[in-house]
């Protein structure tokens, strides 16, 4: 049976162009706004805690929708900066959730495409798996990445959000494949190598950064790649 590759996206293979500050700040400014993109940043990180505890995965168990969810982030971003004149935040907001979609605030890691490509040479099948909201399609397709996947599963299509393996199961029921044969990549411990691995998949973690000293007591260092050069020689003995 063929092997298949499933994928974590967020800081895997894209990663935000500018920090979210300096985008809010960006938007802000084209709307008559003064606001520190340090301060912005701050105050996002904390609006975007506050939603997910409140609302987890976008929402969706409480009658939102991941749009809402965002625009109400953003809009929570401000508010704790303390602009509150809602015919301000609403464009604002709009704006944010729309530019997000596109390849403007993404770019994709330069190790990725070849190894994509590597990949698909190779044989597997590949797929998405990710903690994110409707708008990935769209996203891998501005990125040029979407033609390398057969589908996409995000946490808001699944009603599951990692590291819960459902969403890892309902991935290779859909690809009609056994966790056996499965294998996932991602640079989050607990959401990728762990949940993956907790799901019957094999998995690997990326580390691009960081001491990977810290890492030897629970994940063999044979599972742990700093490039995703380093995936198709690892990927080879699989085949």
């Amino acid at each position: 049976m063929m092997r298949l590759l499933t994928w974590d996206v967020k800081d895997t293979l894209i990663r935000i162009r500018h920090s979210v500050g300096e985008q809010y700040y960006s938007e802000a400014k084209s709307h008559g706004l003064r606001v520190d993109p340090e301060i912005l940043n701050k105050c996002f990180h904390l609006a975007y805690r506050r939603q997910k505890e409140i609302f987890p995965n976008y929402g969706l168990g409480s009658g939102l929708n991941s749009r809402q969810w965002w625009i109400d982030t953003a809009k929570l971003t401000f508010r704790l900066c303390g602009i509150e004149e809602e015919r301000v935040l609403s464009p604002i907001a709009e704006k944010l959730y729309t530019d997000f979609c596109t390849a403007k605030n993404w770019e994709v890691f330069p190790d990725v495409q070849p190894v994509l490509t590597d990949c698909k040479k190779l044989g597997f099948r590949m797929a998405v798996i990710s903690n994110f909201d409707r708008r990935l399609e769209q996203i891998l397709l501005h990125c040029n990445l979407r033609q390398y996947f057969e589908f996409v599963m995000t946490s808001e299509e699944a009603g599951i959000a990692k590291p819960n393996t459902g969403i890892f199961l309902k991935t290779i029921s859909v690809a009609g494949v056994d966790p056996k044969v499965t294998t996932h990549i991602g640079d989050d411990y607990w959401n990728d190598y762990r949940a993956a691995r907790e799901a019957g998949f094999e998995s690997y973690l990326l580390k691009r950064e960081g001491d990977l000293n810290s890492l030897e007591d629970v994940v063999p260092m044979e599972y742990v790649i700093q490039s995703l050069e380093e995936l198709p020689t690892k990927l080879m003995k699989l085949c």
